[in-house]
């Protein structure tokens, strides 16, 4: 359990899926600490933006093999990481994620 919600939440997710999904079902997209739980990631969003959410739903990203040019061709792995995509309840305020 991390108490503190600057730490569960790392980041917004940008994309053009992201965005489209807040749009029309008023869900939001962020990465998260690899160790939070969906009750954690719940609490976070609450205190940071003052809204009511319905549903958490959590995946973790699994590392992916890449040629790095900065490494001469070599392959690496990009990092994993977890994203959690929040629900907001009806009639709660919209988040300002930019």
């Amino acid at each position: 359990m991390i108490s503190d919600p600057y730490a569960v939440i790392r980041r917004p997710i940008m994309t053009e899926k992201s965005h489209s999904i807040r749009k029309d079902r008023n869900q939001y997209t962020f990465e998260i600490h690899r160790s939070a739980t969906k009750d954690d990631v719940k609490r976070a969003v609450e205190k940071l933006f003052n809204v009511k959410v319905a549903a958490v739903r959590t995946m973790n990203i699994k590392p992916r093999t890449k040629v790095f040019r900065r490494l001469r061709g070599k392959p690496g792995k990009t990092r994993g990481w977890k994203k959690a995509i929040i629900t907001l309840a009806p009639g709660s305020p919209g988040i300002d994620v930019l």
